[in-house]
């Protein structure tokens, strides 16, 4: 007769037995299911006023996006991707209009610089730049990417002051633009090709040119907010620069894009003027400081015997800044 210890409870039962820790884990998962789902409805449907201002960014992002394929169907890649950098501007403008920011002297400078070199290359696109197809229309091109760098600069303002006034978190926020937005693009399929989709499914003309273009998108947004969170302005600088070289570099390859003198000047006026923008305040002070205690009175010697004088650093509260390299130092306790 075999004993049966203590242990043995779940050795003994049969297949269909649950031992506890499974039983434990799936209570715990079906608690952390239902709490989320309470957490929703009351962000989402209870707290509604709160939920419908993310309506309006939505419904800006969502023209935005349009906007864009009308744009890049009218414009080389390259003339786009120069073109496209005025949301710079435009996010600048907003910024300072609708949260009162500052912006320094050079970022004044770097954003005439972008403006420049935009009008330049656009200049180079009227001329006849090239050859280029007989569908496109470069008048509605520009038009098409003007109206989305403005609400690109809108919305991203607009959403970036509906996280500071609110306690939302940043991916309840993002809930609710996707929700909006997924019903607004929905209601807008309906309404330009409803009788096509009825007729033929959701997925006709899905091919895999197009779901490459839809999960580039969707890896897209996911690095924005992996630069957003572990990188800098600076690198995000060169990151859009870079953009606009791969850009340039793909149009006259696969569409035979021709590039003059002109669009490379505008194209480059645009990169340096990117990387003008995107430097940090304390870089450029630093710069500014060093410039002038390079070129300033110079500095009288100690006489012989004397201690030398003490070294103070310039600095703006807790912000050290060296060239390129702004250090954020602690408190001491008691200072």
């Amino acid at each position: 007769m075999a004993a049966v210890g203590a242990g043995s409870s779940t050795a003994a039962a049969g297949p269909g037995a649950v031992s506890a820790g499974t039983l434990e884990a799936g209570t715990a998962s079906a608690g952390n299911v239902k709490h989320l789902v309470l957490f929703l409805h009351e962000a989402i449907l209870v707290q509604y006023v709160d939920t419908l201002k993310l309506a309006v960014p939505s419904l800006i992002y969502t023209l935005q996006n349009n906007l864009q394929y009308v744009a890049i169907s009218n414009l080389p890649a390259a003339t786009f991707q120069v073109t496209y950098q005025l949301k710079i501007l435009t996010t600048a403008l907003f910024s300072v209009l609708m949260l009162n920011r500052s912006l320094s002297r050079l970022q004044w400078a770097s954003l005439l610089l972008l403006f420049t070199g935009v009008a330049i290359v656009q200049a180079q696109q009227a001329g006849g730049g090239g050859p280029r197809p007989l569908d496109q229309n470069p008048g509605a091109g520009l038009a098409a990417v003007v109206a989305s760098c403005l609400s690109s600069g809108f919305a991203g303002v607009y959403f970036e002051k509906i996280l500071k006034g609110s306690s939302g978190s940043v991916w309840l926020r993002n809930l609710q633009l996707g929700l909006f937005g997924t019903a607004l693009g929905l209601v807008g399929l309906w309404w330009a090709e409803g009788t096509a989709v009825a007729r033929r499914g959701f997925f006709f003309g899905y091919t895999p040119a197009v779901w490459g273009v839809v999960l580039n998108q969707a890896f897209g947004g996911l690095l924005v907010a992996v630069v957003v969170k572990y990188a800098d302005n600076i690198l995000k600088g060169f990151a859009t620069s870079l953009s606009i070289v791969l850009s340039t570099v793909a149009s006259i390859r696969l569409f035979g894009f021709h590039l003059d003198p002109l669009f490379a000047l505008g194209a480059g006026l645009v990169i340096g003027a990117v990387y003008l923008y995107s430097l940090p305040r304390g870089a450029v002070k630093a710069i500014a400081s060093t410039t002038t205690s390079t070129s300033g009175p110079c500095i009288h010697q100690q006489p012989p015997g004397q201690p030398p004088p003490m070294q103070l650093s310039s600095h703006r509260g807790d912000l050290i800044t060296e060239p390129f390299l702004p250090k954020l130092l602690t408190k001491v306790k008691g200072s």
